[in-house]
């Protein structure tokens, strides 16, 4: 069954709207979070996974070697090493967009306090 392709709006998402994603158990994410190195989640002071964007770019692309493909956890992980270069590049583009994004929403946020004052 395919993984859920939501929009991703959000910096950071917890692991439970991750796993919700994709349709799959926490201890999964987290057991790949183990398997994989391209994914490595930020962790907050209590040590909750904190997933980003590219994160989840990486998740889809394990999803996808693994659930998909039926590749094992060595033919994924031999995958990734071997397309090192694609593979960054999928995530690097994944967090060039979501950086311009928050440019973006930088700037209108900065015009509509500026309006804000104007009223």
């Amino acid at each position: 069954m395919p993984y859920k392709e939501a929009e991703i709006v959000k910096l950071y998402y917890p692991i439970s709207e991750v796993a919700a994603m994709f349709d799959v158990n926490v201890s999964l994410i987290r057991f790949w979070e183990n398997e994989f190195d391209i994914l490595k989640p930020k962790k907050n002071k209590k040590g909750n996974r904190l997933f980003t964007p590219a994160d989840i770019e990486c998740l889809k692309i394990i999803y996808n070697l693994v659930k998909d493909q039926g590749l094992t956890l060595d033919g994924a992980k031999k995958y990734i090493k071997e397309n090192k270069s694609s593979v960054k590049h999928e995530i690097k583009t994944e967090k060039k967009q979501t950086s311009e994004i928050e440019n973006r929403l930088i700037k209108i946020r900065k015009s509509l306090v500026e309006l804000g004052e104007k009223l």
